[in-house]
């Protein structure tokens, strides 16, 4: 797909709705033969042009482009969430849902539910773990925010931790933890790192008995002054929670608790798919409007926790 490269390009390039209608079906039915969305028959479908959407002769169900996927049910026009697509995917540190709101032209409401959508098509859902023979991971963990509305939260007991694990020259996954033991980081590590793998880490205790499960374990000691020797460190990972800091801080300003793993996807797709990987605004788009399909996310769904807590 052609997805445009800059700012004014975008606006040209979704200004027609039909343009973006053919976009987003090029993707799904790369070779031109529609999958009806309700009994599955392929290539047996009309094009209703008058209201933008697909007949199916087989079962007489109508339905558009957007079933099935994170557009589903929205009235927000197509080509407005696909602005909202390149703009999160180009932006380093994030767009606000009230930058959104103002730029696109929805309300509020609107600009926050489409977001957290468009979080869940960055959602990395590959089982293939991290690392392998002679890649380097590196494990650190990192405190957000307060819990349970404390206003200086000075305690890392008061504040919301993330366990981070990042492949040099690679991908992040990142992960929130209700409580950083050994136990639980060692869990999460097993279960998305080759033990292949050369860890490296600083000298917490919590990482001293997970890290003789890999190949090598390489430990740097902060509270020594000792922050790179050679292969020995972990500022990559430090490099990835200044940028996630610098965005939920300055950007965002405010994630309660049960939206911060929706945060943390997004802040992990444009890290694993950077320019520094030879990935383009353009093709990190589109890889976003890769993983639109089977991740429908229902308003009530996203804010039942919230509204609960």
């Amino acid at each position: 797909m052609a997805y445009p490269t800059t700012l004014v390009d975008a606006v040209k390039h979704f200004s027609d709705e039909q343009v973006c209608i053919d976009e987003v079906m090029a993707m799904r039915w790369p070779d031109g033969e529609i999958v009806c969305m309700g009994c599955g028959e392929i290539g047996n479908t009309i094009w209703l042009s008058n209201q933008r959407r697909w007949k199916c002769r087989g079962c007489k169900k109508q339905f558009s482009v957007k079933v099935g996927t994170i557009f589903e049910d929205s009235h927000i026009p197509l080509n407005k969430w696909l602005m909202a697509i390149h703009l999160l995917c180009s932006s380093k540190k994030g767009m606000s849902a009230h930058q959104l709101h103002r730029m696109l032209g929805v309300t509020y409401k609107s600009a926050w539910f489409l977001a957290h959508r468009i979080r869940e098509a960055m959602k990395d859902t590959s089982t293939e773990p991290m690392g392998g023979s002679g890649k380097h991971i590196e494990a650190d963990e990192t405190y957000l925010g307060n819990k349970h509305g404390v206003k200086k939260a000075r305690s890392t007991h008061h504040k919301h931790a993330v366990y981070t694990l990042v492949e040099r020259s690679g991908k992040a996954r990142s992960f929130h933890v209700d409580k950083v033991t050994a136990k639980r980081l060692d869990e999460i590590t097993r279960n998305t790192v080759s033990l292949e793998s050369t860890l490296n880490t600083d000298e917490a205790l919590r990482y001293v008995k997970m890290g003789k499960a890999f190949a090598k374990h390489q430990v740097v000691n902060h509270g020594k002054g000792q922050y790179g020797a050679g292969e020995h460190t972990t500022n990559t990972v430090e490099g990835f929670f200044s940028i996630f800091k610098r965005g939920m801080k300055g950007v965002y300003q405010h994630c309660s608790e049960e939206h911060l793993q929706r945060y943390l996807a997004e802040f992990d797709f444009r890290y694993s798919n950077r320019v520094a990987l030879g990935m383009s605004d353009r093709e990190r788009a589109d890889k976003a409007l890769k993983g639109i399909e089977g991740k429908r996310l229902t308003y009530r769904r996203i804010n039942e926790r919230a509204q609960a807590s």
